[in-house]
């Protein structure tokens, strides 16, 4: 059980920050009119993660740690993508019960793919910390770690929009939610410098 263990506190600590991907499907939970509608922007993140932690389990995280040129393009993809992230989140009207622009099933899906694989910060660190810390463990104890990590995927995401229908309830003028919005704005754009800096 060691390796579930560290699966899942090693998960936890990856998917804990406040990023992109958390930003819209806690936006999700709290601009959709119910809880249900707001499973797609969730079940589709956990499947993203799902995929990636498989990939860099079985192997990825060796052929993208290899080649230079693959970790640079997929940085300067995800850094445009996050400037242009936190403009939009920093532009958005706080979510309120009363105003919610709440996105379609198709929308969501298509945005929670986006936010999920345009992500640097979701790839390298899923590459990069779970498929090398993968390497410690063969046969039953791998399936363990892995399935730890994925679990703590999907809880996390349900959480999420939980947490997001929650806060929209508690605030009817949406002063908390404009704060959040720019929080997370400053926060993203501070991780794309961040990246930026390391691609420099």
């Amino acid at each position: 059980m060691e390796a579930f263990f560290h699966g899942m506190i090693l998960a936890f600590g990856l998917i804990l920050p406040l990023g992109v991907q958390n930003v819209f499907v806690f936006s999700q939970g709290a601009t959709q009119p119910h809880l249900v509608r707001a499973l797609p922007a969730s079940i589709t993140a956990s499947i993203c993660d799902t995929v990636l932690i498989l990939l860099a389990v079985f192997g990825l995280s060796i052929i993208v740690l290899q080649f230079e040129w693959l970790r640079v393009v997929l940085l300067t993809v995800g850094i445009l993508f996050l400037f242009y992230m936190g403009y939009t989140i920093w532009r958005s009207a706080p979510a309120t019960a009363k105003n919610s622009e709440a996105l379609p099933v198709k929308k969501q899906i298509l945005f929670a793919l986006s936010v999920s694989l345009l992500n640097p910060h979701a790839i390298l660190d899923t590459i990069g910390v779970i498929g090398t810390s993968a390497l410690k463990y063969s046969g039953t104890e791998q399936m363990l770690f892995t399935a730890a990590c994925i679990l703590i995927s999907w809880l996390w995401f349900l959480g999420l929009i939980i947490a997001g229908a929650s806060i929209k309830k508690l605030d009817s003028s949406g002063k908390l939610m404009n704060i959040f919005n720019k929080c997370s704005a400053v926060f993203i754009w501070a991780t794309a410098l961040y990246l930026l800096s390391s691609l420099l």
